[in-house]
């Protein structure tokens, strides 16, 4: 039986390197993107959830959620600014994430089966970001924290969520700040020599996905080059 999985964010980079890495005659896959719904609306994932049931014939196995945004929230900008800035990023990166990963759990508890969630955070959930994102280190730390949760809560239901934490990855936006007059500077962070790949990461996304063993639900996985080591 092919296993079905639904993956957001899944146009480009690190999305993208996981429909690859995740696709085979074994899977059947549904690969959304901003095309598909702005899920910085929050009517929009439940939406997403219930088109992408009918997609795949009314069964969903593996949940990946790699869908967030990366944007300057600086500290001086107007109030109103500002936090609409931090709602955004907060319901696109964490809200949204956890609204499918409440439709998954309760999707698997109705039908008595199990079930994965692999949560794509990153390196800034554990040791923070630049002044200007507050917001996307908090909706990361959000979602190893909600990860954890969810495996705490519903193991013994066969339900298991793991979480990745990437630290820079070679993506369009990452080749922009390597190119800049800082790029010299983030390379010297990291003791590997070089930024992760998003095949790296779509391989790690594949693995929890479908091969790592239950024991190790609620782990949370590096991938930064030593550049921050827990």
């Amino acid at each position: 039986m092919q296993t079905h999985i639904l993956i957001t964010g899944a146009s480009r980079g690190i999305g993208a390197a996981i429909v690859d890495a995740l696709a085979s005659d074994k899977t059947k896959v549904v690969a959304l993107s901003s095309a598909d719904g702005d899920l910085g609306d929050p009517a929009v994932p439940e939406r997403l959830w219930q088109q992408s049931l009918g997609r795949l014939d009314g069964r969903i196995d593996v949940l990946v959620n790699n869908a967030g945004v990366f944007e300057d929230n600086v500290l001086d900008a107007g109030d109103a600014d500002w936090l609409a800035n931090w709602n955004r990023t907060l319901q696109i990166n964490l809200t949204a994430s956890a609204q499918l990963c409440r439709r998954a759990v309760l999707h698997w508890q109705q039908r008595n089966a199990a079930g994965r969630i692999v949560n794509i955070a990153s390196r800034a959930a554990h040791r923070g970001d630049s002044p200007a994102h507050w917001h996307y280190a908090a909706s990361k730390a959000g979602m190893v924290a909600m990860t954890k949760t969810i495996a705490r809560g519903y193991a013994k239901d066969g339900i298991l969520a793991f979480a990745i934490c990437p630290g820079f990855t070679l993506t369009r936006m990452a080749e922009e700040h390597l190119a800049g007059e800082g790029g010299a500077d983030l390379l010297a962070e990291i003791p590997l020599g070089r930024v992760a790949t998003p095949e790296e990461i779509g391989e790690m996304a594949r693995w929890c996905a479908l091969d790592a063993p239950p024991s190790m639900t609620g782990a949370v996985l590096d991938a930064n080059g030593a550049s921050y080591v827990r």
